[in-house]
């Protein structure tokens, strides 16, 4: 008899065209420039090493405590990097995880029943679809529109999927990949909403340190709404560019009655787990400390990157890049030219640079590519240079 497997892991195990040639090209040995880079610790970030080790060496670390919320102090050291931010957070309503996939499974269990819906913004990040098959669920997208200069909820999309099996809604602000934040009208819009259908908000706000100039003030956490059950997610992943340490939070907010009840509910979840590392919430106390430090090195960064990326195309012609207020990525849009797949494709082919097609994050239309705006500056700035001679844009230097 064959061995049998669940349903909830039946996903397409090939690999697209585009990864297969990427593979190809780099068994080969040819250099490509890789624009999707994602991951800040191949990025060039000059870390102080020693400080982030020493941290790890604390004699505590040989204690084992099964604190289902997580170490009190490191819930302490969460809460005022909230209140760096003017936000009041409490340590018990913090709920420590091993990473924010961690927190949407914990409240994916949560929140939902078997075969319920979660709404999830298009376009958005991928990562949706599996962690709800895990969990048994699975996800309806709502829509982001672009207007008067910045994206925005379709409300009217939003409204049309809420109901009885779909009452869990997640934002991400600022999205990946659009950079957008979800604006204060928009957040009393949302919440109307939410409550006239007694649904739950996942807010996703692992970007927020990254806010762009002169864009501090269109972000609001959703850490300190009270007018419906909501659950900020963060984490050092981004915040101190750390993916490897495998540390995040859930901040619950909400009327008072269920939020004491979610708060109940999340602590058993957790306790079955007791998935976090000692050691790294020991040191999270101190690297929180130096947050700025960190945060600062990456926004240089990808700011500057950006600025290059936009100057570039305004320069050569070859498209634009649309407005980001906050986060690690961009968009670039030409009309008219070929299915993003085909394009991305091309760039790799013949100018050796990796983007990300469009498609991968529910784009409205085909004639989108994304890149990361992490990458060094000499490699970032000779992959944008060779992304507008691609697009059909004359470089001027």
């Amino acid at each position: 008899m064959p061995y049998s497997f669940s349903r909830r892991t039946d996903w397409p195990s090939g690999e697209n065209e585009l990864a297969l040639l990427l593979k190809s090209m780099l068994s080969r040995g040819e250099q490509v420039i890789d624009l999707t880079l994602a991951n800040p610790t191949r990025a060039g970030l000059a870390y102080d090493q020693e400080r982030l080790l020493s941290a790890l060496a604390s004699a505590d670390s040989l204690v084992y405590a099964p604190l289902p919320c997580g170490l009190l102090r490191t819930r302490e050291a969460v809460s005022a990097y909230y209140a760096g931010k003017g936000i009041t957070v409490a340590p018990e309503r913090l709920l420590l995880t091993a990473g924010t996939s961690e927190a949407y499974s914990f409240l994916f269990r949560l929140l939902t029943e078997p075969g319920d819906k979660v709404l999830v913004p298009a376009p958005g990040y991928p990562l949706f679809s599996f962690l709800a098959d895990l969990n048994d669920v699975s996800v309806e997208h709502y829509r982001l529109r672009f207007e008067e200069g910045r994206w925005r909820i379709d409300f009217e999309s939003l409204e049309g999927l809420l109901g009885p099996h779909a009452r869990t809604v997640i934002l991400v602000s600022p999205n990946n990949p659009t950079g957008s934040c979800i604006s204060r009208d928009e957040l009393l819009q949302l919440n109307r909403l939410c409550a006239a259908h007694s649904a739950s908000i996942i807010s996703d706000e692992v970007f927020c340190d990254y806010l762009f100039p002169g864009q501090e003030a269109s972000f609001g956490s959703l850490a300190g709404n009270e007018e419906v059950l909501s659950f900020a997610l963060g984490g050092i992943s981004k915040a101190l560019a750390l993916p490897q340490m495998k540390l995040a939070w859930i901040a619950a907010n909400g009327p008072r009655d269920v939020l004491t009840e979610a708060l109940s509910r999340l602590e058993v979840i957790a306790d079955t787990y007791l998935s976090v590392s000692t050691p790294v919430q020991h040191a999270a106390v101190k690297w929180l400390a130096d947050m700025p430090v960190f945060s600062s090195m990456v926004l240089e960064r990808v700011t500057g990157n950006y600025t290059f990326l936009c100057g570039e195309l305004a320069r050569s012609k070859a498209g634009e890049c649309f407005p980001v207020q906050g986060g690690w990525y961009a968009m670039v849009h030409r009309e008219g030219l070929c299915a993003d797949e085909n394009w991305a494709l091309g760039l790799l082919a013949q100018e050796r640079i990796s983007v990300h097609p469009g498609y991968f994050f529910d784009m409205p239309s085909e004639d989108f590519i994304v890149l990361s705006l992490l990458p060094e500056p000499s490699c970032f700035q000779e992959g944008v240079r060779r992304l507008c001679r691609r697009m059909g844009g004359v470089h001027r230097s």
